[in-house]
């Protein structure tokens, strides 16, 4: 996977002018109905931050791309969702994906609106939020609403950390040793919080939601 990642990231970097073409593509793909679930755009992001903030990329370019291919690849899931409505449940690719689907289904009845958000981050939903809230019938201009929104909110949170970084490198190299090690704190003291925080709401809404499922049952 990393070798694969840096293959990608070079080809970025001698094709910059058409950066936010791939990533966006990419970001598109990701958002797809089970084949998101094997695209590792999420990294691919992180290293666009830090070739912005080295100069070899535009942000505006970066951002816009990405956000245009993730709000696009959730739309397709989500008309797929409420085009076949509950048959796609059952269909063949969603085989060996049954429990998946099925917290899911439990998890966007639940939250609604704000599983878009959150479903953004969380890696074992975002290639099946969009097409299960087709499927709950979510109104049009609801989804569209929070898919436009947390898309900006997911890229920016995705490039911002790999710009920190990418910032720190930089000063690094002009011999601003404390600079970078500022950063890199700040970096690594977030991320440690961020990751505590996803780690203490994914046990909550687990036990929420397995509650609820008992209740129902």
């Amino acid at each position: 996977m990393d070798s694969l990642l840096s293959s990608v990231a070079e080809f970025i970097s001698r094709n910059a002018m058409w950066a936010g073409v791939i990533l966006g593509s990419i970001t598109f793909v990701e958002s797809l109905l089970v084949i998101g679930a094997f695209v590792p755009a999420t990294g691919l992001l992180v290293l666009a931050g830090t070739m912005i903030a080295t100069g070899i990329l535009d942000p505006a370019n970066v951002i816009l791309g990405c956000v245009a291919g993730a709000v696009l690849g959730d739309a397709v899931s989500y008309a797929i969702g409420r085009h076949m409505g509950i048959r796609v449940l059952r269909h063949r690719l969603l085989k060996n994906h049954r429990r998946k689907v099925a917290w899911t289904r439990l998890y966007c009845r639940r939250y609604g609106v704000a599983s878009i958000f959150i479903g953004r981050f969380f890696g074992p939903l975002r290639a099946f939020v969009p097409t299960m809230v087709g499927v709950l019938q979510m109104r049009r201009r609801t989804f569209q609403l929070a898919n436009v929104t947390s898309a900006f909110v997911w890229v920016l949170a995705m490039v911002i950390p790999g710009w920190l970084v990418g910032k720190g490198l930089h000063h690094l190299a002009e011999g601003h040793g404390k600079t970078f090690v500022a950063v890199a704190a700040v970096v690594l003291v977030g991320a440690v919080l961020v990751i505590q925080k996803l780690l203490k709401a994914r046990a909550v809404r687990r036990n929420q939601i397995l509650r609820g499922a008992v209740s129902e049952g």
